[in-house]
């Protein structure tokens, strides 16, 4: 059977890095009170001269060299991000011309937070169906465009960033020792939406507007939505987490994804936190998560592999692979 392998990984950041204390000076919040409630103690904020596009443009030509390509090998590009540089066109085509693509097809995915596992879901979905044979996976965001600097509950909690990977069709036998996606668990539910969104858009009030979100409800629903899809692909392949090397969870708050480990069984030295480095990334947390863990050696190849994410919608979802 055919299976989607991670050839390449990329990551980019913006030139400024906030700490909590720089916030401490515009914000009515501390240093002590971020990182006890998320752990986060610094992010990265893009400048004026940084986007959503040139961000994940910059993690794609990374992901290119690692993996010893060229734009000329790569078919379709995904980009998963709530924060484009346009209403459209979609910022994978802005990033497709940057990166001097002019063949394949490329657009964008919207599953906020979840966003990178929905369009690593829908990448592997088109390499096994024979649609693509390599695909340019990219999660991109500059949230900091869309939040409201006086609001301290929600301001102190994101972060700006890229990342990247290139999957592509590999001979696997249908064992769970193949290398590649070995199972994807998607899921969404609309009736929480307004416990965090964006009050704007096109459609409704003309303006990007702000996000919103009611911390103690995300938190609530997170634990419990999070394992349940994590489970769910355990079993598709009849693995467990006995079995998983390393748990790569979306970087929104440290004792979420402590939550999730402890109920999942995981022991924290099997789980990448970049949260107190990256803040929330949304769309870009995983694989900015990844490309840490594989630059300093964590991740290696033939590692089980689980990620997961949840965001706004709610959306949520889990893919297993192995490196």
């Amino acid at each position: 059977m055919i299976r989607s392998v991670v050839c390449g990984y990329g990551a980019a950041l913006p030139k400024r890095v906030v700490t909590n204390q720089e916030l401490e000076k515009s914000v009515d919040t501390t240093d002590e009170w971020i990182v006890q409630r998320t752990g986060i103690r610094q992010r990265y904020i893009a400048g004026d001269d940084e986007t959503s596009a040139s961000l994940g443009a910059e993690a794609a030509r990374a992901a290119l060299a690692n993996a010893g390509l060229t734009a000329a090998d790569i078919d379709v590009i995904i980009v998963a991000t709530s924060t484009p540089d346009n209403t459209f066109p979609a910022t994978a085509v802005n990033i497709q011309n940057r990166l001097g693509m002019t063949h394949g097809y490329a657009f964008d995915m919207q599953a906020v937070c979840s966003g990178f596992v929905y369009a690593v879901t829908t990448a592997d979905s088109f390499i096994r169906s024979g649609q693509a044979k390599r695909i340019l996976v990219i999660g991109t965001e500059t949230f900091s465009r869309i939040l409201d600097w006086n609001d301290r509950t929600t301001c102190v909690l994101f972060g700006d960033g890229a990342g990247a990977i290139i999957m592509q069709a590999e001979e696997g036998t249908g064992e769970v020792a193949d290398r590649g996606v070995l199972s994807a668990k998607l899921r969404s539910d609309g009736s929480h939406k307004e416990k965090l969104y964006v009050d704007g858009g096109p459609s409704t009030t003309g303006t990007v507007g702000h996000l919103r979100m009611e911390g103690k409800e995300v938190f609530k629903h997170a634990v419990g939505m999070i394992t349940d899809v994590i489970i769910d692909a355990f079993e598709a392949t009849g693995t467990t987490a006995d079995d998983l090397d390393w748990l790569v969870p979306h970087q929104a708050n440290r004792r979420i994804i402590e939550g999730s480990a402890k109920k999942l069984g995981i022991p924290m030295d099997k789980v990448v936190m970049t949260v107190d480095q990256h803040g929330n990334t949304s769309a870009a947390s995983i694989p900015l998560a990844l490309a840490a863990a594989l630059d300093d050696g964590r991740i290696k190849k033939g590692d089980l592999i689980m990620l997961e994410a949840m965001g706004g919608g709610f959306t949520w979802g889990a893919v297993l692979l192995r490196w």
